[in-house]
């Protein structure tokens, strides 16, 4: 437990290092003491699947890296260096075209440490695009790509660390054009998007639950279990009255204003893939039945319940908050 702590200390001390370091080698340097603290939770559980997932995470990491140094030097030298080093920085968040390692990492890692991967080791790779995202034709293209691959290649999946991976790429389409253009929408967004996605992986952990199989083998007899996994599900995907509605609401708001009406209009369609994924997972949890339990829902959790009513309510909160201000 000490040493999970300890690297954790670590882990958030390297993104620290990175978001506030004045020059590119302070933001390297951060980057490489986030990645050499999230290796051994990675690899804490003792299996061969976790350890493969370290390896690959930690040979892309390191390749992202040494382009980073590449474009440092390039930057030195008075080069082109910019599309190289935005290029490293997708990679190292996982982002289309570069998201390789991504899905194949979740894969092998439990929900612990996959909440880590979709939450907190995409913070700084973010924060570094809103200085190396200048071009806006390759942003257009990233958004598209993020669009098609996080919908398309997650409809065949039958893991839900593969899926909420996929997913994950979705939602960096919707959080680039933010960092490119108004900041401080991005932060919304990214805070939502992390209550959302400890809400899905604490459940699962709950559950014990990794492939769309086990969830049709468990019985999910009780409605309010029934309601919380459907309404989660509802929430991630941004349909109203829920609150992952209002980060997307507030980016299309965002992009219309700016004039970007093409692509919030493909952005909003291209969308709806991944809504047909989650409504996949929702089938074989509505749908099919058996005697097997797994999971019994408690009210006594209070974790689990504090953080559905904030996913779930705060919707009517926040728009409570934007009349108000």
């Amino acid at each position: 437990m000490f040493y999970k702590l300890m690297f954790i200390n670590w882990m958030m001390l390297g993104s620290i290092i990175s978001i506030s370091a004045n020059t590119w080698i302070g933001v390297w340097m951060g980057l490489e003491i986030n990645l050499l603290s999230i290796i051994p939770l990675i690899n804490k559980t003792n299996n061969s699947m976790s350890s493969e997932s370290s390896m690959k995470y930690f040979i892309s990491q390191a390749m992202a890296s040494t382009i980073i140094l590449v474009s440092i030097m390039m930057m030195m030298m008075k080069l082109n260096y910019n599309l190289m080093l935005t290029s490293a920085i997708l990679m190292k968040m996982g982002s289309a075209p570069f998201h390789f390692w991504f899905p194949e990492v979740m894969e092998g890692l439990n929900w612990n440490n996959s909440l880590i991967m979709l939450t907190w080791q995409k913070l700084t790779p973010m924060v570094l695009l809103m200085y190396t995202l200048n071009s806006m034709m390759f942003m257009n293209i990233i958004i598209l790509m993020n669009l098609l691959i996080g919908g398309i290649q997650g409809l065949n999946q039958i893991s839900l660390r593969k899926i909420l991976a996929y997913s994950s790429i979705n939602h960096i389409a919707w959080m680039i054009p933010s960092i490119n253009l108004v900041s401080v929408i991005w932060v919304y967004y990214f805070i939502i998007y992390a209550i959302i996605s400890i809400n899905i992986c604490l459940m699962f952990n709950f559950m014990n639950t990794y492939y769309i199989s086990q969830m049709i083998l468990t019985n999910f007899s009780n409605p309010l279990k029934k309601f919380i996994i459907m309404m989660n599900f509802f929430n991630l995907g941004g349909l109203p009255p829920f609150l992952g509605f209002l980060p997307k609401w507030v980016t299309i708001q965002m992009m219309v204003n700016f004039n970007y009406l093409v692509i919030s209009m493909m952005m909003i369609i291209l969308t709806l893939i991944t809504l047909y994924y989650y409504m996949r997972i929702l089938y074989s949890t509505l749908m099919m039945n058996s005697a097997f339990m797994k999971f019994k829902f408690s009210m006594k959790n209070y974790m689990f319940t504090f953080m559905n009513i904030i996913s779930l309510m705060a919707l009517i909160l926040s728009t409570l908050m934007f009349n108000l201000f």
